[in-house]
């Protein structure tokens, strides 16, 4: 959902293992002997005739197999997630059924079709008490600092007001654009573009600004005491843009690339400095109707991967209500594994406080599924942030208002879902790597939902695996000083 209608896009919240539920087991058609494959693969390959076009993840015990299998049934590679044993390739559904006989094939995973998912939300968090007030492992103010911030989505304006730094420079390090699709036949399908190009209007977006700015946006006062800003205003921006028609393996192709690029984003040759390691990774997409979680998805692989190596993933929950009957919850955001967080939307009505209510469309998990339920809620609901009036999404939009410049007119606008409410984590989540860069991902998530106030709209809290949390909101509404103060930042 967007903006203040109840009739605006749908913009949720994960990748799209959608509505994958678990996967069917080798042997399910009565041989014993076939690869499992994905639910939405399964329809795919149940109904389509035996020439129809089928986009695959090839899942491998490694990518020489994988490729292997790929060539000797006839498909065409598309690129390959070599960390993790995964190619992608076309070819038609006959070729696929003969992928699930291959040796070395462990899993095939369909190229599922995913969606995109205002006050600026920084003080019913205490962000931006935390910025004011508290200080990072360096002495410096608690802002990000230091820290990179990948977000993958639409694209972004690197020149907007909200992502400049006091010297005007954009803060947007690095800005790519993941081209792996069914038709991209390339390997080097996430590719490097100019830090001055607008990837979010030649994408016909503007979701992905806007998102970046709940992140990492400055903090301006703009007319009539409007406040604008993100979590955190000092740190570093890797955009990678995957455009506004979302399919999975797009954006497991950007995720990939953050795993391979994490440690130096900009190159070797590229200082900490002037180019932070990236520490979390922002994900507003996902299906529609939330899902099963599946353990065996090339985006689960990736993001386990990336926790292992020092970088958190954040997922929006989704943007599909529920009332804890079923599970609707964004499938790669159930992953228990420490240093994944999904965010539910809190709705302050504009007031700033932290005593709000769950927001209607935020996705509920099922009451009778702990694993489902959101880890974290934060402000989602009337977010203002970055826009253009050239970005198709800020013109479904009414709330306009001007920037910090006299010639920027109508550069923020008003959006509303958990895609709002999972960048103002990203941007805590690097205000907590600055306050212990030593900080492994399972204890930023324990600093924040150990500390989480407990807002009582909505479901009872009960105890789940060490924290009490609920189906709607999960762990409660993240506070970020307290969370700081549990990782030893200082005051000034």
């Amino acid at each position: 959902m967007i903006a203040v209608s109840a009739t605006a896009l749908t913009v949720t919240a994960g990748l799209a293992t959608a509505t994958i539920a678990a996967p069917l087991a080798a042997g399910d058609d009565g041989d014993g002997l076939l690869t499992p494959v994905s639910d939405t693969l399964g329809a795919v390959l149940s109904t389509a005739e035996d020439t129809a076009p089928v986009t695959v993840l090839v899942h491998g015990v490694d990518t020489a197999a994988a490729d292997d299998a790929v060539r000797d049934a006839g498909l065409t590679k598309i690129t390959s997630f070599d960390r993790i044993g995964v190619v992608a390739a076309s070819g038609n559904a006959d070729q696929v059924e003969e992928l699930r006989s291959a040796d070395g094939v462990t899993y095939l995973e369909n190229n599922d079709p995913i969606e995109t998912f205002a006050s600026s939300g920084t003080e019913a968090t205490r962000s931006l008490p935390a910025q004011q007030s508290m200080t990072g492992a360096d002495g410096t103010a608690l802002d990000g600092s230091g820290v990179g911030v990948a977000v993958i989505d639409t694209g972004v304006d690197p020149l907007h007001p909200a992502l400049r730094d006091a010297d005007g420079d954009s803060r947007v390090v690095r800005n790519l654009k993941s081209l792996c699709t069914a038709d991209q036949t390339s390997t080097d399908c996430v590719v490097d573009l100019p830090t001055t190009l607008d990837t979010d209007t030649l994408s016909l977006g503007g979701h992905g600004t806007h998102v970046t700015g709940i992140a990492a946006g400055q903090n301006y006062d703009l007319a009539e005491d409007t406040r604008v800003g993100g979590s955190a205003p000092g740190s570093s921006v890797v955009s990678i843009s995957t455009g506004a028609a979302l399919v999975i393996l797009g954006s497991d192709a950007a995720l990939n690339w953050v795993l391979e690029n994490h440690e130096a984003p900009c190159g070797a040759d590229v200082s900490a400095q002037e180019c932070p390691p990236i520490k979390v990774v922002n994900n507003s997409y996902g299906p529609g109707g939330g899902g099963e979680f599946d353990p065996n998805s090339a985006t689960v692989k990736l993001q386990r991967a990336l926790a292992a190596e020092g970088v958190v993933t954040v997922w929006a929950n989704g943007n599909d209500g529920g009332d804890g009957s079923q599970n609707l919850s964004n499938p790669p955001g159930q992953d228990p594994t420490p240093g994944v967080l999904s965010v539910a939307s809190y709705n302050d009505q504009g007031t700033g406080t932290r005593d709000g209510t769950v927001s209607d469309f935020s996705s509920r998990g099922a009451a009778s599924e702990p694993q489902s339920w959101p880890d974290v809620s934060a402000p989602g609901e009337n977010i203002l942030s970055a826009c253009r009036p050239t970005q198709a999404l800020c013109l479904t939009s009414s709330q306009p208002e001007n920037g910090p410049g006299p010639l920027d007119l109508a550069t923020y606008n008003v959006m509303s879902g958990t895609s709002m409410a999972a960048p103002q984590v990203t941007g805590i989540v690097a205000q907590l790597f600055q306050a212990d860069p030593q900080a492994t991902p399972g204890e930023v998530e324990h600093a924040i939902k150990s500390t989480a106030h407990k807002y009582t709209d909505g479901a009872a809290y009960e105890q789940v695996a060490g924290y009490a949390s609920s189906y709607d909101k999960g762990t409660g509404l993240v506070d970020t000083v307290a969370a700081a103060t549990a990782l030893g930042a200082g005051t000034r």
